[in-house]
């Protein structure tokens, strides 16, 4: 797999343009990123300098679907650097409709998608846009999705692609798939917090209104997830964790339910899903309290009770923490959003 490491000062961004491309999905990346951008900067001066543009294969004018005149910063045809210095991210926008007649019309930038991605550009496939992608032969026996609308299609014209239609985000290899503009959201949250920090992605969640969602981590099939591992007995344990969120035992006392020492358990947890088991249990006791938050009437205290806190203080630091707001924030916050 190619190394994506960025090793520059620059968070170098390509978003392509093409006919019929939808421009909110160039748009609202670009925005987010730069909300990102900012928010980091405000702390730490030595934080990566945001570099967005807007590029297509030779026209420098592009007409979006909503008939709004995008300018190219650069083409394939003009600048010959671009096949040698890779972006670090790359996204392509979904298209209006059959993304046919645009792909077979754009043959060279397919094949420069993968040289990128073998030079280590993270590639993000929105909608119709992951056509893109699978034209280029590199989501061939790998996980992807698309557009509901498109589906069928897709599955005809890419046989070769493990097509995840139920999910609304795939990743693997440096290649992530988007099914819709709030799923590709959800990605560029995630890459802010990779890029950025966690405190500039909650920022910009909160700024653009995606808390009312399940996180990116739910939402998406990555290969090789936590939850897709080889390890059946912490599989098991998984499980069994996510549907007894108010019990009192400790994960040791879990771990010796089911045969293992806390060591072993431990080294088990952390090899199989990549995370701290502690970090695991603490994190699905908290978007359980989002989501009971959002959709009851229960109290916080309730809530707490429901996931395993008998102290309504500690879900209370825990969300502090965690969100930078307090569960009543919180509630008030999705509600009005959710309601008004």
């Amino acid at each position: 797999m190619p190394n994506r490491l960025i090793k520059s000062e620059n968070l170098m961004v390509h978003l392509l343009i093409y006919p019929h491309v939808l421009a909110t999905g160039v748009t609202l990346p670009v925005e987010m990123l730069l909300a990102g951008e900012a928010f980091a900067r405000r702390y730490d001066k030595s934080a990566l300098k945001l570099n967005t543009q807007f590029l297509s294969e030779s026209s420098a004018q592009i007409k979006s679907r909503a008939g709004i005149s995008m300018i190219a910063d650069i083409t394939l045809d003009h600048e010959a650097d671009v096949s040698t210095v890779p972006a670090d991210i790359i996204i392509v926008p979904s298209l209006w409709r059959n993304p046919r007649p645009v792909l077979k019309k754009h043959k060279k930038l397919i094949a420069w998608l993968k040289h990128c991605w073998q030079q280590g550009s993270t590639l993000i496939g929105v909608g119709t846009g992951v056509c893109f992608l699978a034209e280029s032969g590199l989501l061939d026996n790998h996980s992807a999705t698309t557009h509901w609308h498109y589906v069928e299609q897709f599955k005809r014209d890419y046989p070769q692609v493990d097509l995840k239609p139920d999910f609304f985000i795939t990743q693997s290899e440096g290649i992530y798939c988007a099914a819709s503009l709030n799923a590709l959201a959800d990605i560029i949250v995630h890459l802010i917090a990779q890029h950025y920090g966690k405190a500039a992605a909650q920022n910009v969640e909160r700024n653009f209104s995606h808390e009312i969602r399940k996180p990116y981590e739910e939402q998406r099939y990555l290969e090789g997830s936590g939850d897709r591992h080889a390890d059946e007995l912490i599989a098991e344990i998984q499980f069994w964790l996510r549907t007894h969120l108010n019990t009192e035992l400790t994960l040791t006392e879990i771990s010796e339910q089911f045969g293992m020492s806390q060591r072993s358990f431990t080294r088990r947890f952390k090899a199989a899903t990549g995370v701290r088991a502690t970090q695991y249990w603490q994190q699905l006791r908290i978007e359980t309290a989002k989501e009971l938050l959002a959709s009851s009437n229960l109290t916080i205290q309730e809530i707490a009770d429901q996931v395993g806190y008998q102290d309504q203080g500690h879900l209370t630091r825990l969300f502090k923490q965690n969100l930078s707001l307090t569960p009543k924030v919180y509630r008030a916050m999705v509600r009005k959003k959710l309601f008004s």
